[in-house]
C-alpha cells in the first residue's frame, strides 16, 4: 500500500471542477499513474490542496467508488482498485407486487379490459396470413404504427412533424435512451435534469457514463435562473425534464416558463428530451418540440395510459435528427417487434386507444378525489389526473421513517430519497401513488392509516 502524490489540474475557472476532478481520477488510475492499492488523499486534504469545496471531492470519490475504480473503507481511506463494477446497485425501476403489503410505490394502469382486446387484436392478426411475421421490422413495415403515433399525438402538441420523425422504443424509458445515445459525445457527458427524478434518469446516466447535474425547482418545475447557472458553470449537452407531469411532486410547467427555457436551449446549444409518459390528458400546453422543433425531442409511451405490457413507446426527434436515431435504434434492439407494432396501430387507428385512455383518467380521477378527501388536512400537492401525490411530511418525520412505520402497517410508500440524484438531497416528502385496481375499501383504509400514523411523530411511533 502507498500513498498518492497524484495532483489533478482543475483547469480554467469556467469548468465544473467536480467533472474534472473525477475525469483525472479515471484517467490517472485507467492509464496506470495510480496503482492498484494506492491511498488517495483524506477528502478535506484534498480539498484544501485544490481550494475547492470538500462536498465536490466527496461527490468525485463517490462517482469513482460507483465505477469499482476505488473502494472506501470506514477507518482506512480510499484505496485505488483500478477494476470495474459488473453489476449495477440494487435499485429496481420495477415495483413489483408483495404479498401482504397494499402497494402505493408503483404507478399500474386500472383494468377497463385492455388484456382482452389486445387479445381479440393478436387473434385477428393471426388470422391474416400476411407472412409478416418472419423477417426484421424495417421502415416499412413499421410506418403504419409510426403514423398511428402522429395520430395519437395530435396537430397540436409536438408541432408540424411527419410520421418519417417518429423512432419507436420499447417504452419511454428505452426511447429516452435512445435519444441520449444519439446526443452525448465526449468522455465527460453532462445530463442537467431536475434536482428530484424518477429513478430511471440515474440509471440513463450510469450506463451511459454520464454526469448528472440537478436543477432546483419551485412549484412551476425547473428554474430557468438556476438552469442558466448551471450551463454556465457546468456545460450540458442535453436537459432531461418531465415539464407536464413531473414525478413525484406533480409540478406542472406552464407555458410562459417553458418558452423561457426554449430560449435558453438556443442560446447554450442546449437539446431537450421532454419525457411525457406520466401525462395521461391530451395537454393544450405545446411541449418543446413544439416551441424549439430544432432542439427539442418528445418522448412518451403508452404504457400509463393503455397497457404496460406491450412496451410500445415513440420518440419525436428534432428537425433532421431521426434518421440518427433511428440508426441507434437499430444498432440496440434491431427494431420493435412487428407483432407490438401491429397490435398498436390497430389500437390508436380504431379508436380503442382513446377509449382506453379516457377511461384510465376517469379512474384516476375518482382515485385522487378519494386520496384528497382523506389526506386533505397534509400538505399534498396533487393533480385530478396524476396517478400519485406528493407529501410533504410534518415536522418530526422523514421519508426514510415514514417508510417504514407504513411498512409496518403492511403499506409500502416510496421516500423521496428515491428520486434524489447521486449527489442531491431529499426533502421530507413521500409520493403515494394511487392504485386504481386496489379496492376500495382496502385503498381508503390505507390512507386512513396513514393519515393516523402522521399525526404520531416518530418519538411516540416504536419503529
Amino acid at each position: 500500500m502507498t500513498d498518492t502524490i497524484w495532483m489533478p489540474d482543475l483547469g480554467s475557472k469556467g469548468e465544473s471542477k467536480y467533472i474534472v476532478l473525477i475525469q483525472s481520477m479515471r484517467d490517472a488510475i485507467r492509464s496506470g499513474n495510480l496503482e492498484t492499492g494506492t491511498r488517495l488523499p483524506p477528502v478535506r486534504d484534498l480539498a484544501w490542496k485544490l481550494g475547492i469545496t470538500p462536498g465536490t471531492v466527496a461527490r468525485a470519490y463517490k462517482m469513482a467508488a460507483e465505477e469499482g475504480l476505488v473502494e472506501t473503507t470506514v477507518g482506512r481511506g480510499t484505496f485505488v482498485t483500478g477494476g470495474l463494477v459488473t453489476d449495477l446497485p440494487d435499485d429496481p425501476l420495477l415495483n413489483l407486487t408483495t404479498p401482504d403489503y397494499l402497494d402505493f410505490r408503483a404507478v399500474r394502469v386500472p383494468d377497463l379490459g385492455q388484456d382482452k382486446y389486445i387479445r381479440q387484436v393478436m387473434m385477428e392478426l393471426g388470422r391474416g396470413g400476411a407472412h409478416r411475421y418472419l423477417d426484421y421490422p424495417t421502415s416499412q413495415t413499421d410506418y403504419a404504427a409510426r403514423a398511428s403515433v402522429a395520430q395519437w399525438i395530435g396537430p397540436d402538441r409536438a408541432g408540424r412533424f411527419s410520421a418519417d420523425e417518429v423512432v419507436l422504443g420499447l417504452g419511454a424509458q428505452n426511447s429516452v435512451m435512445m435519444a441520449l445515445q444519439s446526443i452525448l459525445h465526449g468522455a465527460t457527458p453532462v445530463i442537467l435534469t431536475e434536482n428530484l427524478a424518477y429513478p430511471g434518469v440515474r440509471h440513463a446516466a450510469r450506463l451511459l457514463r454520464a454526469h448528472l447535474i440537478g436543477i432546483e425547482m419551485d412549484e412551476h418545475g425547473l428554474r430557468p435562473d438556476r438552469l442558466e447557472e448551471a450551463l454556465r458553470r457546468h456545460g450540458g449537452q442535453v436537459l432531461l425534464t418531465a415539464a407536464e407531469a413531473h414525478s413525484p411532486t406533480t409540478a406542472y410547467t406552464p407555458l410562459e416558463r417553458k418558452q423561457q427555457i426554449a430560449n435558453l436551449a438556443r442560446r447554450y446549444q442546449l437539446l431537450i428530451i421532454e419525457d411525457d409518459c406520466h401525462c395521461i390528458t391530451k395537454s393544450e400546453t405545446p411541449a418543446y418540440r413544439a416551441l424549439c422543433p430544432e432542439r427539442a425531442w418528445f418522448v412518451s409511451s403508452l404504457s400509463k395510459s393503455v397497457s404496460a405490457s406491450l412496451r410500445f413507446g415513440y420518440a419525436v426527434a428534432p428537425q433532421g435528427l431521426a434518421a440518427q436515431a433511428r440508426q441507434v435504434a437499430q444498432s440496440s434492439f434491431y427494431g420493435i417487434p412487428q407483432p407490438v407494432l401491429d397490435i398498436a396501430a390497430v389500437l390508436i387507428r380504431s379508436g380503442k386507444a382513446e377509449a382506453f385512455r379516457s377511461g384510465v383518467e376517469d379512474r384516476i380521477c375518482d382515485r385522487v378525489r378519494i386520496a384528497v378527501n382523506v389526506l386533505g388536512q397534509w400538505d399534498i400537492a396533487w393533480r385530478k389526473t396524476l396517478p400519485f401525490l406528493w407529501l410533504k411530511l410534518p415536522q418530526g418525520w422523514r421519508g426514510s421513517t415514514f417508510g417504514r412505520a407504513c411498512e409496518k402497517e403492511g403499506i409500502r410508500v416510496k421516500p423521496a430519497d428515491e428520486f434524489a440524484l447521486p449527489d442531491g438531497q431529499a426533502p421530507n416528502a413521500v409520493r403515494i401513488s394511487l392504485d386504481p385496481n386496489m379496492p376500495d375499501v382496502e385503498f381508503e383504509a390505507a390512507l386512513k392509516q396513514m393519515s393516523r400514523l402522521l399525526q404520531t411523530p416518530p418519538l411516540n411511533v416504536d419503529l
